[in-house]
């Protein structure tokens, strides 16, 4: 929420507060006021005067919102001159004191530390004049009181940054978590399209079985594809549109995955160890990208012909190791190729997880990632406190 935003420099009351302070402080001072009527009634043009001062700081000081910093010096000036027309003490100090706080919770901090110095400042030259209104005590006290307000308003408002900035940081996370799901989505949907199309135009002529088999894969794979990606960009759903039925993707979705794996002429073994039950769904998604983005690499970077992929759930971790045999990943890749590997540690790390990837000693590229079990209690927490 952009810092000018009118109700973020309200009094904590709102709007209705600050109309019943401005109402309030006008009936006590003319209260106060009618103490100087004369006989009969009589109002002297000292008294007249200081009734339409309060009159007008108390209707300038509704205009607040609009113009903050001229209200705030208008119903400065304005007080001042009705103290030195009246000899009676009116409560019309409350409206510079309320628009002095709302200077400092709205961001013009050095305006109202200037306002509120001119303020001690006047009051302290009418002690030094011998008044006999003033004395060093009130101009002590009201020294304190302003530099309370003040400080309250700053404070105010050091809060509402906090929660804008936090606001943002959200908003900021979401996205970078729906670049994750489309990066993982449409990167695995098109690269199984790109290989069995490649496939296809190569058997046209001496296979046509095979290739209208390809096209079949193809036309499963998009419809897939389409269907997670509508998924992943569900939370951006208008309120009336209808939420997805489809399931969310995760691990009870592995065997499709592989299966759609296995289509571009790559064998891929699928390994379960540990306690079996379900999974934390942010745990469960992650494993399930992490597996799909290595199957991916594999086939489009590796060229691979056999795929392991193992799965381990301990107390604490779940543990995945997604190993080929193919050239390795093509030098430069995370750089220049994607963003999958990169990715892929993003989400882990997001999860206080680790994951690593680099070729094998042995030939081949492996993925190995652990993810902690209760990192999915943590994250659902702090997205709905």
């Amino acid at each position: 929420m952009p810092p000018s935003d009118p109700l973020r420099r309200r009094l904590p009351g709102g709007l209705r507060a600050e109309h019943a302070l401005a109402l309030i402080a006008l009936a006590l001072t003319g209260i106060a006021e009618g103490q100087r009527l004369g006989p009969g009634g009589q109002a002297t043009p000292a008294l007249v005067a200081s009734w339409l001062l309060a009159m007008a700081v108390c209707g300038v000081f509704l205009l607040r919102l609009r113009h903050p910093v001229a209200v705030g010096w208008f119903t400065v000036v304005g007080t001042g001159a009705y103290y030195l027309l009246s000899t009676v003490d009116g409560p019309l100090v409350l409206v510079p004191i309320a628009a002095l706080y709302g200077l400092a919770s709205s961001g013009r901090l050095r305006s109202a530390v200037t306002l509120g110095s001119v303020m001690i400042i006047g009051v302290g030259a009418g002690a030094l004049a011998g008044t006999g209104d003033v004395n060093g005590t009130a101009v002590f006290m009201l020294a304190g009181w302003l530099i309370a307000v003040v400080a309250l308003g700053a404070v105010w408002r050091g809060r509402v940054t906090y929660a804008e900035e936090e606001a943002v940081l959200r908003a900021t996370e979401e996205r970078l978590r729906i670049a994750r799901e489309l990066h993982d989505v449409v990167g695995h949907s098109m690269s199984l399209i790109h290989i069995q199309a490649s496939a296809a135009l190569r058997r046209l002529e001496k296979d046509p079985a095979r290739a209208a088999e390809a096209l079949t894969v193809i036309k499963a794979g998009s419809r897939e594809g389409l269907r997670e990606l509508r998924g992943a960009l569900g939370v951006l759903r208008q309120v009336d549109e209808e939420a997805p039925t489809a399931p969310a993707a995760g691990l009870e979705l592995l065997d499709e995955l592989v299966a759609s794996a296995r289509l571009t002429d790559m064998t891929v073994t699928v390994e379960r160890t540990g306690a079996n039950g379900p999974l934390p769904p942010t745990i469960d998604l992650a494993a399930y990208r992490i597996i799909q983005e290595s199957l991916t690499n594999a086939a489009k970077h590796s060229h691979a012909r056999h795929v392991v992929v193992r799965l381990h759930r301990g107390e604490d971790h779940l543990r995945l190791s997604i190993e080929d045999d193919g050239r390795g990943a093509r030098p430069g890749a995370s750089r220049a190729g994607g963003s999958g590997i990169a990715g892929m540690t993003e989400r882990a790390r997001a999860l206080g997880g680790t994951l690593t990837a680099a070729p094998r000693s042995e030939g081949g590229f492996a993925v190995r990632a652990a993810l902690p079990l209760g990192a999915g209690e943590t994250t659902r927490e702090r997205s709905t406190s």
